[in-house]
Formats: structure tokens, sequence, C-alpha cells
């Protein structure tokens, strides 16, 4: 049974959050995929805990609800879709308007006939724009660098790729991942091509881009 919190005057604290953490197996949870660097899928988190899957799904997709786990699909799972891949939710930089406008518009971005969001369509075209209002660069990657800092992505460059260590729109990830990270994955080939793949989480503490061969020095 899960305890109400209470404030300091005795009335009852009833948010998304507080919600979530009044139940110990989410707690202990939350714990568990906030101690592992690169996240868990719920597979990893049942064995851990000893709880049945469905039962630990729900309790993973009740702490992102609550805005404190993110997921996105694991890449390295079996063949066939990915498993999702559960990580804590970080600090979150972007102004409280603009993230509930961007949800707002998420919630209206077209569809295809199979009722797969369109994200990437709409990301590629932001893309463009984007680098075409950029200062003109040699280095295509050095551009891709400045329009991700620019939108608040953290971006480092690595070699052979980009490490985003921040996401100005976090808390949207988590109710709808593929839409969002599509959204970004479009932008990055906007920019910088096609070829360029976005992993959300693919590192312990970023998201990363695989740059194109065509696209390194």
């Amino acid at each position: 049974m899960e305890t109400p919190w209470k404030g300091p005057s005795g009335e009852t604290i009833d948010t998304p959050r507080h919600r979530a953490l009044g139940s110990a197996s989410r707690v202990s949870i939350l714990r568990r995929v906030r101690e592992a660097a690169g996240g868990l899928t719920a597979g990893e988190v049942a064995a851990g805990t000893g709880q049945h899957l469905n039962t630990t799904r729900a309790h993973l997709e009740r702490l992102v609800e609550a805005g404190l786990l993110v997921k996105a699909r694991d890449g390295g799972g079996q063949p066939g879709r990915p498993a999702w891949r559960y990580r804590a939710a970080a600090a979150d930089p972007a102004p409280g308007p603009y993230r509930a406008l961007a949800a707002a518009l998420l919630e209206h971005l077209p569809r295809d006939a199979e009722g797969r969001s369109r994200a990437g369509e709409v990301g590629r075209d932001w893309g463009r724009q984007l680098s075409a209002a950029g200062p003109a660069s040699a280095d295509p990657v050095a551009g891709l660098v400045t329009v991700l800092d620019r939108l608040g992505f953290g971006p480092r460059r690595h070699a052979g790729e980009i490490h985003l260590y921040t996401c100005p729109f976090l808390e949207l990830v988590g109710p709808q991942p593929d839409a969002m990270c599509g959204l970004h994955a479009g932008v990055i080939r906007g920019v910088l091509g096609e070829e360029a793949v976005l992993e959300p989480f693919g590192a312990p503490r970023a998201c990363v881009v695989r740059l194109p061969s065509a696209a390194l020095p």
C-alpha cells in the first residue's frame, strides 16, 4: 500500500513524483537504475529484484511518467525491436514554457499510414533551416556541433562521434521517446546528411551521434 507524503503543516503532497516514490519497490528500482552507469532494461531490473517482469515494467513506466526516469531503445539488444533501456533523468535546462510548447507541438506532429510519428521528417527540415541560418563552416561536423550547442545539448566532439551530455527536452523523452528522439535525429541528419545516426544513451552519460565517414577529416 502506498503511503501519502505529507507537507510541513500535515497536508498531503499529491504530485506524480511523490506518488511514484510512495512505493518501496519503486524507490528500490529507482536506486538500482541510478547506480547503473549505462541504465538498465526491464529484464535486468527484474533479474536483480526477483520481481515478475510485468510488475517491473509497470513500476518503471510509473517512474518515467513521474519524470524520474527516461527511456530509449537499447541499440545493443536482441534481433528485432530492441528493448527499452531506462536511465535516470538529469536536470533539464529548457525553460518550462518552452517545454510545454514542445509537448503540445509533439502531440500534433504528422503521422504516416501506420500511425508512426513523422518527427524525423520535421526534424530534417528544422535542421536544414538551423544550418542555413548559422555561420558558414568548412568543417560540417563543427557546424553540427554549433547547432547542437545552440539548442542546448552540451555537445562534445570525440573521434568519429559527438556526445550529447544534456537534453533541452529530456522530460518529453519519457512519454514519447520515439517521437522526440526521432525529431532530434532528424535535426542531425538535416545538418550533416542522412548517414548520421543518433544513438539515444549510447554512452554511459550521454547520447551519441555516430558520424558518417564522409564527414570525418
